[in-house]
């Protein structure tokens, strides 16, 4: 069954000048300052559009190679993933770097390479990312 979730930006002001709010509604875990500075520059506190997806496809790609790990018949003591979304002004998003370190007892560092690989194209949110260069470096820890 599918689901939902929504997040509600609230925007005030000029592209530049302006600051937004956006609430994470589904999850009801908070509302969080965002702005063009934010974005562009420093964070000081306050979230961007690609913090937001990092933090999406990190969870999501460790869904999905958690999965096809447990799967394969070795599933992860843990796995740490890293997302750096990079943003051009002017250009948009211009890349995704997704880092996978992996404690996995009974694989081998090839394996784990191609599973992550295999995670990286099946996870939902790299499909929806399909417009953009993402890149994977997997190593066991």
């Amino acid at each position: 069954m599918p689901t939902t979730r929504t997040a509600t930006t609230v925007w005030e002001g000029t592209l530049f000048e302006g600051a937004g709010k956006v609430t994470l509604e589904s999850s009801g875990l908070g509302t969080y300052d965002v702005s063009w500075p934010a974005r562009t520059e420093a964070a000081n506190g306050k979230t961007s559009p690609e913090e937001l997806i990092a933090a999406a496809h990190s969870s999501c790609f460790s869904m999905a190679f958690s999965n096809g790990l447990a799967k394969n018949d070795t599933p992860a003591t843990s796995l740490t993933v890293n997302a750096e979304v990079e943003f051009t002004p002017g250009t948009g998003i211009t890349g995704i770097k997704l880092t996978v370190r992996g404690d996995v007892p009974g694989i081998d560092n090839d394996t784990f390479v191609q599973l992550a690989q295999a995670a990286k194209e099946g996870c939902p949110v790299s499909q929806a990312l399909t417009g953009t260069t993402i890149t994977l470096d997997a190593t066991l820890a």
